[in-house]
C-alpha cells in the first residue's frame, strides 16, 4: 500500500481498507484485507533500518556458540571426553572405543552421547520455549529478554573451558543449558523481525541478517584455526586450545549481544489477561498448539518444517563427528571445512534471497531442499582421508544452508497471527538449528545399531524428502490470509 508524499515519514498502517494485487504462483489475485482496530503500525523507513541494522548483530553474535561451538568444538571434543570416560582414552578411527557409557544404568555408545545431549536440549526447548514466547509477547522489551537469554548461554559457553579428563556430564549440562539459552533467544529473537520489517522487506532483511551471522562464525572461526593450528607457538595443548575457543565463543556471544539491545526500542503491547509463568508451561504449550490449529497452513507449514529443517539442522551438528570419526579428517580440516560453509551461505544466503524476491520463498525453499538431497548422496559416498573432497561438499552445503533457514524464518513470520509472534516462534525454534531432535535421535539410534556413520548420514534423507513433500502442499496466500496478516507482493 504505497504511501502519499506527505506520509513519507509517518508511522505506516498495513492493514487498509481496501483490496490490494498480489502476485502468488496461481498468478495475480485480488486480496481483501480488514480494517481491524489497532492493526499493526511500523515506522518510517529510516527508523525501521536503523532498527534492522542493530537486529542483525546477535545473528553476529549468536554465530559464536552455533558454529564455533556446536558445529565445530563441542561434538569431538565432547565425544573424545566422553571416550576417555569410557575407554580411557579417545578412540581413532584405528582403535576407536567400543566400550559403553552407562547413564542410570542405561548403556550409551560414546559416539552417541553429544547427540543424545542435543536431542535432550530439545525437548526440555519445546517444553519451556511456549512459555517464552508468550513473555516476550506481553513484554513491551523484548530486546530485555532477548540480551538475558543471550547472557546465560554465553556464561554457560564460558564454562565449557573447564570440561577436561573424563568429565563429559558437566559438558552435557553445559551443552543442554547453551542450547535452551539459545532456543529462548532466537524466539524472541525472530518475534522481534515482525516488528521492525514490513512484509515485503522480510525474506531480505531475514536473509542479511543470516548472511552477517556467517561474517560472525567466520571471524571467531579464523581465530579457531589459528588457535588449534598453532596451538604448539601460543604454549597450549590442542585440548587447552579447544577450551580457549569456548571461552572466545562466550565472551563473544555476550559482547554483541548488548548491540541489538541498544539499538531496537521496546513497543507497546496489548493487554493479555492470562498469567505466564514457568510453572504453567505445560498449560501454555497446550494453549499454544490449541491455537495454532486454528491456522491449518500454518500448521501445515510447521510440520514440513519439522521435518525438512530437522535434516538440515542434523547434517550441520553430525559434520564435525562424521568428517573425524568416519572420514579421518583432522580437527583442522574440518574447521577450514566450516570456514568454506561460512563464505558461501553468505553468498547463498543473499542471492536466495534476492531469488525469493522474483519466484517467492516457497518455491526458492523447495529448489534448496532437492540440493539437500544431492548433497546427503555425496556425503554417504565420500571417501576417506581425502579433504579436498571434503571440502567441496562443504561448500555445497554452504550454498543452501544460509538460505533455507532465513527463508523458512520470514515466510513462517508471515502466517502468525498479530499479537503471538513470539508464542507461534516458540514452536519454530524448536525445531530449528542446533536442536534437531528426531534428526539427532535417528542418526544416534542408527550409528548404536550399525556402527556406521556413513549409515546414520544417509538415514537423514528421509527428512528432505517428506519436508519438501509437505511444504508443496501448504497454501501460503491462504494461510497469510487466514492469519488476518498483509500478502506480499511476491509469495
Amino acid at each position: 500500500m504505497p504511501d502519499s508524499g506527505a506520509h513519507q515519514d509517518q508511522k505506516r498502517t498495513l492493514a487498509g481498507a481496501s483490496c490490494r494485487k498480489c502476485w502468488t504462483k496461481d498468478g495475480m489475485i485480488p486480496v481483501m484485507t480488514s480494517d481491524m482496530a489497532g492493526a499493526r503500525t511500523y515506522d518510517d523507513g529510516p527508523t525501521r533500518r536503523r532498527e534492522q541494522r542493530a537486529w542483525y548483530w546477535y545473528e553476529f553474535a549468536q554465530s559464536a556458540f552455533v558454529t564455533t561451538v556446536s558445529v565445530v568444538l563441542a561434538t569431538p571434543y565432547l565425544t573424545a571426553v566422553a571416550e576417555t570416560a569410557a575407554c580411557g582414552a579417545a578412540g581413532t578411527d584405528v582403535n576407536p572405543c567400543t566400550q559403553d557409557l552407562h547413564v542410570l544404568g542405561i548403556p550409551v555408545a560414546p559416539g552417541s552421547a553429544v547427540f543424545y545431549v542435543v536431542t535432550i536440549a530439545t525437548v526440555l526447548s519445546f517444553l519451556a520455549m511456549p512459555v517464552v514466547g508468550a513473555l516476550a509477547d506481553r513484554s513491551p522489551s523484548k530486546r530485555r529478554w532477548l540480551l538475558i537469554y543471550a547472557a546465560i548461554g554465553a556464561v554457560a559457553t564460558m564454562c565449557l573451558f573447564f570440561v577436561t579428563g573424563t568429565n563429559w556430564l558437566l559438558g552435557a549440562f553445559l551443552l543442554i543449558i547453551g542450547n535452551v539459552a539459545l532456543i529462548a533467544s532466537l524466539t524472541v529473537y525472530a518475534a522481534i523481525l515482525v516488528d521492525i520489517a514490513e512484509p515485503d522487506e522480510r525474506d531480505r532483511v531475514s536473509t542479511e541478517g543470516w548472511a552477517f551471522g556467517y561474517v560472525g562464525g567466520f571471524l571467531l572461526l579464523i581465530v579457531s584455526l589459528v588457535l588449534v593450528q598453532m596451538h604448539d607457538t601460543f604454549g597450549l595443548s590442542e585440548g587447552l586450545a579447544v577450551r580457549v575457543g569456548f571461552l572466545l565463543a562466550g565472551v563473544w556471544w555476550l559482547v554483541f549481544s548488548i548491540v541489538p539491545y541498544l539499538g531496537i526500542k521496546d513497543r507497546i503491547v496489548e493487554a493479555r489477561e492470562a498469567k505466564v509463568s514457568f510453572r504453567t508451561s505445560f498449560s501454555q504449550l497446550r494453549d499454544t498448539l490449541s491455537h495454532v490449529r486454528k491456522y491449518p497452513q500454518t500448521l501445515r507449514f510447521l510440520i514440513a518444517f519439522l521435518f525438512f529443517n530437522d535434516g538440515v539442522q542434523t547434517v550441520i551438528v553430525v559434520a564435525a563427528v562424521y568428517g573425524t570419526q568416519e572420514l579421518g579428517m583432522s580437527i583442522t580440516n574440518v574447521i577450514l571445512a566450516v570456514l568454506i560453509v561460512e563464505i558461501t551461505g553468505i553468498i547463498g544466503a543473499l542471492f536466495m534471497g534476492r531469488t525469493a524476491a522474483k519466484r517467492g520463498a516457497q518455491q526458492v525453499i523447495l529448489g534448496a531442499l532437492v540440493v539437500w538431497v544431492v548433497i546427503v548422496f555425496i556425503g554417504y559416498f565420500l571417501p576417506a582421508h581425502s579433504p579436498s573432497m571434503f571440502w567441496l561438499m562443504a561448500g555445497l552445503i554452504g550454498l543452501v544452508v544460509a538460505g533455507t533457514q532465513a527463508l523458512s524464518r520470514s515466510l513462517f513470520s508471515q502466517l502468525i497471527p498479530r499479537g503471538r509472534e513470539g508464542e507461534y516462534f516458540s514452536l519454530y525454534q524448536a525445531a530449528e538449528r542446533g536442536t534437531s531432535w528426531l534428526g539427532t535421535l535417528l542418526f544416534g539410534l542408527t550409528y548404536q545399531f550399525t556402527g556406521s556413520y556413513r549409515s546414520a548420514l544417509f538415514a537423514l534423507i528421509v527428512f528432505f524428502i517428506i519436508g519438501g513433500y509437505l511444504l508443496r502442499k501448504v497454501d501460503i496466500a491462504r494461510g497469510i490470509r487466514e492469519a488476518g496478516n498483509e500478502l506480499p507482493a511476491v509469495l
